[in-house]
């Protein structure tokens, strides 16, 4: 299976937060499958950084993706313009482009966000 992690969830898989269901837990660590992480998130992470709302430092991202094992997902023109496509049912453009990423590339999204879990996209809920 190929997973797409949400923001929080990466977090949390990093950090080892017991607030991970056991579910996402496994399949993240299962090595059958490839766990993807959206330049959104690194993008996120650094402006919530910025504005004092994480505290985690930003140094830490890159070495958190080799040690994991985690794929980068950069953001395509293709990922972009499936935006336009998509419902207005969350007004987060981190949480839609993530959507439009795991609906283009046909990956499972781990979340927990309740907004997500209304759009047509395969989920693990985190």
């Amino acid at each position: 299976m190929n997973l797409l992690l949400d923001t929080h969830v990466f977090i949390w898989a990093i950090t080892d937060a017991p607030t991970l269901t056991g579910r996402a837990r496994d399949a993240i660590i299962d090595g059958n499958n490839v766990v993807f992480v959206s330049a959104a998130t690194a993008w996120e992470i650094a402006i919530k950084k910025s504005i004092g709302k994480l505290h985690m430092p930003t140094d830490d991202y890159f070495d958190a993706l080799a040690r994991h094992r985690f794929t980068p997902l950069d953001i395509t023109a293709e990922h972009a313009l499936h935006l336009a496509s998509l419902p207005l049912l969350h007004k987060d453009p981190f949480d839609r482009i993530l959507v439009a990423q795991a609906q283009v590339e046909n990956l499972t999204l781990v979340t927990r966000d309740s907004r997500i879990l209304t759009y047509d996209v395969r989920l693990i809920v985190a």
